[in-house]
């Protein structure tokens, strides 16, 4: 039998969807290519989330979440999205994947977004032997060890905050001469002994035969080039969302995000988008609960032709 709603992602927008959609009593399937609980279960300590005053594991919420959506009935599939369409007889939609097709009439888009790569010599090649996007999937392993972290928001510099309980060095390169991360955030980085900068710097090659052994920096302001030793490279340069298989459905803004009004519908009937894929301007486990529950909301409203 075909479900009802479609959720594809599970993050926290398609978790809390799931949940929402579950207690309306439509029969749900949530389609995820990874692990359950999306960026949010690779976060360490989330401490902004309502109702943990002492902060509570990405993976533990995340965990917490799948456990109420499976409660109220939603059923979990892990394959990848390769496609989106409206369905030929015009009932609403055939969603391929790498499993086979299923067919919903209402679809919750909540995949969120994935990592953006510096795009420079060695970082492909070096994946997983040094290079990496996650420091709570990965820290343990450079434990003594000197790392450097790219970027300079909020997402680079909490990362290299937890890399701090395993390298012994941790260095930010970041391309301007101060951080974009929030002050908190800042405060904690430069009084934590274990953290340095690398100003006005970019890295323009990464090295290593079988792992990583360096960098190859550059100064933005003279160009000067140097070299600097390092045994991971953890790269936090920003994200971009995951709507490829989207395939002219929904209206994107020219960063790629999806186009919703306030209730979670984009321009074709039937189709919601929720979380960190939505164009929006904050982007928090909190307002991507929210937008799952909002997207479920008008998806049983409009199942029933409200």
């Amino acid at each position: 039998m075909s479900p009802e709603v479609v959720v594809i992602g599970a993050g926290p927008a398609g978790l809390a969807a799931a949940l929402y959609a579950g207690r309306a009593r439509l029969s749900t399937v949530v389609l995820e290519r990874g692990a359950a609980g999306g960026q949010a279960s690779t976060t360490h300590l989330i401490e902004n989330y309502p109702g943990f005053p002492d902060g509570v594991t990405g993976p533990d919420l995340m965990q917490r979440m799948q456990q109420q959506a499976l409660r109220f009935g939603a059923e979990f599939r892990y394959s990848e999205v390769q496609g989106l369409a409206a369905a030929g007889d015009g009932r609403g939609f055939l969603i391929r994947t790498s499993d086979g097709d299923l067919r919903a009439p209402a679809v919750i888009i909540a995949t969120g977004t994935e990592p953006v790569k510096l795009g420079v010599p060695g970082e492909d090649r070096l994946r997983g032997a040094g290079v990496s996007y996650c420091a709570t999937c990965d820290g343990a392993f450079f434990r003594n060890r000197r790392v450097l972290v790219v970027g300079g928001g909020d997402s680079a510099i909490v990362e290299a905050l937890f890399l701090t309980r395993f390298a012994s060095r941790v260095t930010v390169v970041h391309r301007r001469d101060e951080l974009r991360a929030t002050k908190v955030l800042q405060e904690d980085a430069f009084k934590n002994p274990k953290i340095d900068f690398a100003w006005n710097s970019v890295v323009e090659e990464i090295l290593g035969q079988d792992k990583v052994d360096g960098v190859i920096l550059k100064d933005t302001k003279t160009g000067e080039r140097r070299r600097m030793d390092a045994d991971g490279v953890f790269v936090a340069v920003g994200s971009r969302p995951d709507t490829g298989f989207v395939a002219g459905l929904a209206d994107l803004d020219p960063q790629g995000y999806v186009k919703t009004d306030d209730r979670m519908r984009t321009r074709t009937a039937g189709l919601f988008a929720a979380g960190d894929v939505r164009a929006k301007t904050v982007r928090q486990v909190v307002t991507a609960v929210a937008d799952g529950a909002v997207a479920a909301v008008e998806a049983e409203r409009y199942m029933s032709g409200h």
